[in-house]
């Protein structure tokens, strides 16, 4: 298996590959509205010169992964093209799915999640959720992520062990923006409360949450997880929506902003920690910096009565290092907090190999994350 990162300008073509090969059919979730604003919207990322067409001169790097949308060979890509050939990712599932649901809309953007059902459930049984938040380093990344690669294994295996399974979106941090850090956690706060809110149609337990994420969806499922309800309160609709955080699974996601050394791994002179700033805005007071660094610090919500949480975290990763995974279990060890670390030896972030195959295996890797939140289930 092989983990394709996604960065912002492959995005929308991974999900064409991704489309390919999983053969999703377009009965329920490639038409109507949803698709359409979709589309135009990561079409205007392509064609920066508004030209109605996307060559190779504009940008090589984007280029080569665009071509294949290049269907009749003419080294142009157009829009009627883009749009006819761009497939938007589902999990493909034997269950029951709702997808493209607006829980709830910024300023910035209109808010999605997409939420999969097993493919066997009893007669009005309340179903526990696994909320899964996209990684991205807080800038990248969308819901459809649950879709690829070891997510749509892991996402499959839930399904089988009776979880539904809930993708959500939440706003993007963009240099000079108008989105932190903070609006990413409030976001993916205000879909459990969402999901909390209409428990009953959906056929969900509000009762049974568990959080899983990858990187900067790491840490988002971390605050989630040790974050009480009430805190960070978004949408004013969605405010007293009360929900039971039970168990969650971090891959690769940081725990502390404060100590920026952990982001050194190989403890440099003059290093400069990139994340932490996607913490602040342009406006931001300098007085203010340390409390809102210390606030998306999911270590400071951590206490003996949290619910259970495994870290996995690859020795070899320079982008989110081992440290933070030491970091948190020293901390789980002193007050008698359920934090269970996994190690996974030679391997980077995303479970890349580092000189020599990642032990234990990324098979392995997801056998202990299904198995880690199945056995939570009361």
């Amino acid at each position: 298996m092989h983990y394709i990162k996604t960065l912002p300008f492959l995005f929308t073509i991974l999900f064409f590959l991704n489309g390919i090969s999983q053969n999703i059919s377009n009965d329920d979730v490639s038409n109507g509205a949803y698709r359409t604003a979709f589309i135009n919207k990561k079409w205007k990322e392509l064609d920066t010169n508004k030209d109605g067409k996307f060559i190779e001169n504009e940008n090589k790097r984007r280029w080569k992964h665009a071509k294949i949308l290049d269907t009749n060979n003419d080294n142009v890509v157009s829009y009627e093209e883009y749009k006819t050939n761009v497939v938007i990712p589902y999990l493909k599932t034997e269950g029951k799915r709702k997808l493209n649901i607006l829980y709830k809309t910024t300023k910035e953007d209109s808010l999605y999640l997409d939420i999969y059902y097993p493919k066997t459930r009893k007669e009005n049984q309340k179903l526990p959720v696994v909320i899964y938040t996209h990684g991205g380093g807080w800038a990248a990344g969308s819901r459809h992520g649950a879709a690829n690669a070891s997510f749509r294994i892991v996402h499959n295996a839930l399904l089988e062990k009776g979880f539904c399974i809930v993708s959500v979106s939440y706003r993007l941090w963009r240099k000079n923006g108008t989105t932190a850090m903070r609006d990413c956690i409030i976001d993916s706060k205000d879909a459990l409360r969402y999901l909390s809110k209409n428990s009953e149609d959906l056929g969900i337990d509000k009762n049974r949450f568990f959080s899983f994420g990858d990187s900067a969806g790491g840490q988002i499922a971390q605050m989630l997880l040790l974050s009480a309800p009430e805190t960070l309160e978004g949408d004013s609709k969605l405010k007293g929506n009360d929900y039971k955080m039970v168990a969650g699974v971090s891959w690769y996601g940081p725990c502390d902003f404060e100590k920026t050394s952990l982001f050194n791994h190989d403890d440099r002179k003059n290093f400069k920690d990139r994340f932490g700033p996607r913490i602040l805005l342009p406006n931001t007071k300098k007085k203010d910096q340390l409390a809102l660094y210390r606030e998306m610090s999911p270590i400071n919500y951590l206490t003996k009565n949290s619910a259970p949480l495994l870290l996995i975290q690859g020795d070899k990763d320079t982008t989110i290092p081992v440290k933070h995974a030491y970091y948190m279990a020293e901390k789980a060890n002193k007050i008698g907090a359920p934090v269970t670390t996994l190690i996974v030896k030679n391997a980077g972030h995303n479970w890349r190999k580092v000189d020599n195959p990642i032990d234990p295996t990324r098979e392995e890797i997801i056998n202990q994350t299904v198995n880690y939140l199945a056995s939570h289930l009361e």
